[in-house]
């Protein structure tokens, strides 16, 4: 089976996750996207990515503790597995190849 296909987005959504690394949950991701990329995205969006994500192998997720502030609810805390570190790797190696293709010209 070939590696499966990593959209812009869900790039980006792993990477929130590696960034934030514990406490990976829905709000935490959107609010790490907007800081870093200048990007608003809805939250639905969000986990519909890590769910995917999930799918793949590239992150698992368990259920934290509930919290006074949420009601009694519990988030849903994503970790990257060594295949979305692995993965994030390959990417970053292929879009280095290009980047150091590419010859910079001085402006004026």
């Amino acid at each position: 089976m070939g590696r499966s296909y990593l959209g812009e987005f869900e790039e980006l959504v792993l990477l929130a996750v590696t960034v934030i690394a514990t406490g990976a949950y829905g709000v935490a991701i959107a609010e790490e996207l907007r800081q870093r990329a200048n990007r608003t995205i809805s939250l639905s969006a969000v986990h519909i990515a890590l769910y995917r994500l999930e799918e793949k192998g590239y992150v698992t997720s368990e259920m934290g503790g509930a919290t006074l502030s949420r009601g009694g609810r519990r988030k849903r805390l994503f970790t990257v597995t060594a295949a979305g570190r692995q993965i994030l790797a390959e990417i970053q190696q292929v879009r280095s190849q290009f980047w150091n293709e590419i010859i910079v010209i001085p402006q004026p």
